[in-house]
Parts: C-alpha cells; sequence; structure tokens
C-alpha cells in the first residue's frame, strides 16, 4: 500500500494520442463523412474513452481544423524543401508532383476530409487554409511559367489544378492497383497535365554497388 506522506506520481501523458485521434477522425471521416461522426467513435477507434478526446480537443470542429492544417502543413512543408534544394526548374516539377502523390497516397484520409469538409469550416479557418491552398499554388505556377513560356498566368494555373486533380482522382477512386503502379501512372497523368517531359525519379533507380 502506498505511503499517503508520499507525493503522487504524476500522470504521465501519451505523447501520441493526439496524433492517433487525428488519425482516427480522418479515417472514420474519409469512410462516413465527417458530421456522421461522434467523439467518442473517434475516441473508440483511437484506443480511448470518448472524454479523453477532450483532453486534446475543445470540439469535435477543433479536430476538424487540426486535421486540415495538418494537410496543408505538409504540402506546404514540402514545397518549401524542394524549392529551397532543387537544382533546376524541371527537376522541382518533378519532385512537387512526386511529393504531392506520395503525400496523396499516404495521407489518402485527411485529404479527403480536406475535399469534403472545408466548406464547412468557420469562415477564419476556411479563408486562412484557402490562402496556404493558394499560395501553394503559385508555388507550383511559378516553377512551372519558365518552362512554358507560351502560357499566361491564367493558362498555367488552370494546367497547375488540372495535374493536382489527376493525382487527386486516387482519392476517390479505389482502383485496387499495387501502390508503384499507381505511383507511376498519377506521375505520368500529372506531368502531361503540365505538358512538361517528367526528370527521371532516382527513387526507382537500382543502386551502384562497388563490386
Amino acid at each position: 500500500m502506498a505511503n499517503p506522506s508520499e507525493p503522487a506520481t504524476p500522470r504521465r501523458r501519451d505523447p501520441d494520442r493526439r496524433a492517433r485521434i487525428l488519425s482516427a477522425a480522418a479515417a472514420l471521416a474519409a469512410r462516413r463523412g465527417f458530421h456522421a461522426v461522434a467523439m467518442d467513435e473517434i475516441g473508440a477507434e483511437a484506443g480511448i474513452v470518448g472524454s479523453g478526446v477532450y483532453r486534446h480537443f475543445t470540439s469535435k470542429q477543433d479536430i476538424l481544423v487540426a486535421l486540415l492544417d495538418q494537410a496543408m502543413a505538409r504540402l506546404q512543408s514540402e514545397a518549401a524543401d524542394i524549392l529551397t534544394t532543387a537544382p533546376d526548374d524541371r527537376s522541382a516539377l518533378s519532385l512537387l508532383v512526386r511529393a504531392h502523390i506520395a503525400i496523396a497516397m499516404h495521407d489518402r484520409d485527411v485529404l479527403t476530409v480536406y475535399h469534403r469538409e472545408a466548406y464547412s469550416l468557420p469562415d477564419a479557418d476556411r479563408r486562412r487554409l484557402r490562402r496556404g491552398q493558394r499560395h501553394y499554388i503559385e508555388e507550383w505556377v511559378a516553377v512551372l511559367g519558365p518552362l512554358r513560356p507560351e502560357l499566361t498566368d491564367g493558362d498555367l494555373r488552370l494546367l497547375v489544378h488540372a495535374a493536382i486533380g489527376a493525382v487527386h482522382a486516387t482519392l476517390f477512386y479505389r482502383s485496387g492497383l499495387a501502390a508503384n503502379r499507381l505511383t507511376e501512372l498519377l506521375d505520368i497523368t500529372a506531368h502531361a497535365c503540365l505538358g512538361v517531359s517528367p526528370t527521371p525519379d532516382r527513387r526507382s533507380e537500382p543502386e551502384l554497388t562497388n563490386s
């Protein structure tokens, strides 16, 4: 029996719990729609009691905002890294395409929720996310412009939206294709929308070994 005079050991919070809640909410919302999912269902999917969700999020709307912020932040972070390190515009464009494909496949549930539920956000959050989305599009446009100098800014934005839309087809159509084949086809299709031939994908090339 514990000595009552001894100080109680502080309860340690699971550092992964917040991420589990977001992942659970995304999976449920992608299947059924965010507004059809209850907080206790999100908790159960995350492996915690429903009341435990409120230790991290004040409401279901708070979870939705966090999910969509997470999706936008990852897209922007990947784009910033690419634009900082790519050796030229064509390489940067192919890397942007491939990073977007990778995120769409890895975070399919989150991006599905973004497409379906962004309209229901509070006005301030919706405007903030739209600004982030427009900035992300403009980063693609800035790279595509020098590669397609015959096009107007409006033309360039249309092609970028078309390329991203082609990638996002995988959010709503489950093809059953193997991941590597799906990635290959989306890469070809997005580049075709942009009218730029892809750079070689170094990730698919065999590594050279010393003999």
